[in-house]
Formats: C-alpha cells, sequence, structure tokens
C-alpha cells in the first residue's frame, strides 16, 4: 500500500519546492501531483519545461519523497470537438511529462458534459483511441474516477466504462467524499467496493455530507431548483460518510493500491486537517504510527 497526500491545499500559496517539502514534513513518503497553476493546470497547456521537470525531481530527491501519481485534469469528453482536441493535445503533452518524471502512473476523472451523457461517451471513447496507444509506448498506466458534474456519476456506469476499454492498465479511482454522487444518495461505500472487485486500485479519504438529504433543503440555492453540483472534502468524521464500512471493507479485501488523504476544506489550518485524517486513515487500515508506505 502507498499512502499518499494531495497538497491541493498549498498550491496557491506555496511554492513547489516548499509544498514537496511540506507534504515530508507532515509525514508522507508519497506525494500525488495535482493541478497547480505553475505547473499542470485543470484544463490548460502544461506550463512545465524541462528545467521545471529537472527541479521537481530533485525537490523530491531532497525530502525523500516519490510522485505516486499526475493528476491533470481535461475535457476529453467534450462534446465540442475543438476543445476535446485542445484536451487531447494537452494531455499528449502531459504524458510526456509524467515520463520524464519517471513517474508510470497518472490518475484523473472523466470530465465531458453532464447534460450531454452519450456525446461525451462518445468523445471519451475517441479521446482514449487516440491516447492509450500513447499511454502503452511510455508504460504508464491510468485510474479513472467519476467525479460529480462528470458526464458519468454513477459507480457502476465508471466501471463498465472502464471494462468496456478492456485494458488491464486502466483502474478504478475511489473518491470517498463522491459517495453520494456514486449511487444517487445512498452512499453505500462497502457495496461500491464490491461493485469495483479488481478495478479498485487507489482510494482518496475525505468525508461529505450527503446532498440529497433533508428533502433538498440541506443546500438552498438560488433561484430554487438551480442547476448545482456540490460536495465536500472534510476530515473524516465530520460528514456522513460510514468511514467504519469504509476500513473495514478495505481491510476485508486487504487493498494494497493506493491510499490519499483528499481533505481541501482547511487551507487555513492545514496541518491540524492532516492530523485528524492521517490519524483515521492510520487507525482505520491499522497502519502502524510513524511509517511511511
Amino acid at each position: 500500500m502507498r499512502l499518499a497526500y494531495d497538497p491541493s491545499h498549498y498550491r496557491d500559496n506555496t511554492s513547489l519546492k516548499d509544498t514537496i517539502d511540506t507534504v515530508a514534513r507532515l509525514g508522507y513518503e508519497y506525494v500525488e501531483l495535482s493541478p497547480r497553476k505553475d505547473f499542470i493546470w485543470f484544463y490548460e497547456y502544461p506550463k512545465v519545461d524541462k528545467q521545471r521537470i529537472k527541479d521537481l525531481k530533485r525537490y523530491c530527491a531532497d525530502a525523500g519523497v516519490k510522485i505516486s501519481s499526475v493528476l491533470p485534469v481535461q475535457q476529453w469528453s467534450s462534446p465540442n470537438e475543438q476543445e476535446r482536441e485542445a484536451a487531447v493535445r494537452n494531455w499528449k503533452r502531459t504524458i510526456e511529462i509524467t515520463s520524464e518524471l519517471e513517474v508510470d502512473l497518472m490518475n484523473s476523472e472523466f470530465s465531458g458534459d453532464k447534460s450531454r451523457p452519450v456525446e461525451s461517451e462518445a468523445a471519451f471513447v475517441k479521446s482514449m483511441e487516440e491516447l492509450m496507444p500513447i499511454f502503452e509506448k511510455e508504460g504508464i498506466k491510468l485510474n479513472l474516477q467519476s467525479h460529480p458534474n462528470d458526464f458519468i456519476e454513477l459507480n457502476t456506469e465508471a466501471i463498465a466504462m472502464i471494462r468496456a476499454l478492456d485494458k488491464d492498465w486502466i483502474k478504478l479511482v475511489y473518491s470517498v467524499p463522491h459517495a453520494f454522487f456514486y449511487d444517487d444518495g445512498i452512499g453505500d461505500v462497502a457495496k461500491h467496493i464490491d461493485e469495483a472487485g479488481d478495478l479498485l486500485a487507489h482510494v482518496l479519504i475525505a468525508d461529505t455530507l450527503n446532498h440529497k438529504a433533508a428533502f433538498g433543503l440541506r443546500y438552498i440555492v438560488n433561484p430554487p431548483d438551480a442547476k448545482v453540483t456540490i460536495h465536500q472534502h472534510l476530515n473524516p468524521g465530520e460528514g456522513e460518510i460510514d468511514f467504519d464500512a469504509l476500513y473495514r471493507k478495505l481491510r476485508e479485501i486487504n487493498f494494497d493500491g493506493i491510499v490519499t488523504n483528499s481533505v481541501f476544506a482547511y487551507p487555513d489550518r492545514p496541518e491540524w486537517s492532516n492530523e485528524v485524517t492521517l490519524k483515521s486513515i492510520r487507525e482505520g487500515l491499522n497502519i502502524k504510527e510513524g511509517l511511511n508506505i
């Protein structure tokens, strides 16, 4: 198992070097390289050159931190062909950067347009047909998650789409704070993991409230019934995810993939938040205190 940290808390106010150093100080051997403006940002062409890549490799070596995965988010499932083509171009460059970083894993979201699922699926498959040979040439694996407001939100549909690609190097990211989107407000985390089976490769840890609860009054929006998508990435225990069931199921299946601290709710208190979440993960998965994995 690899225990990793997503440093999104730090992306807006901390340099790349200081971010890597902070990940080490917080007790992690692995960092998930999530979007940040000075490296690979959402939907944009990566702002990275050879020197930047060398710098990051040096920062990681000096801090004793390894990159568990590189996480780009691009509109590769957009029904707008110009937007899709740009996303594929950005993906190609990001794969190249990942290879130069000597990282063999990327993870991402389905993206697309929730209101146009059939067209988005067609765009996604077309993008994957272009990109899969490049992934295979570079020896880079891919983990995918369905994200709230993607063209795929349900857990079963995400699993079906990954199986349809039929590549043993494409697996599932299970994002715990998205659980209530995965089954339309039930949040049965143990069932979701059973559904994933051998595809489960990566678990993102954070809590959330059920957006479907309280007859639609938990989140009041104006005007009423406006089409919004909302969820949180809270410390475990602050929302309504059944973490006892989650950890019990992961122990039961002897999960041996990546577990990432994915709490973003406290940019003003990131170290405190990490203490709470890391304690939950270690106790829930029976990871000895002080052990980096």
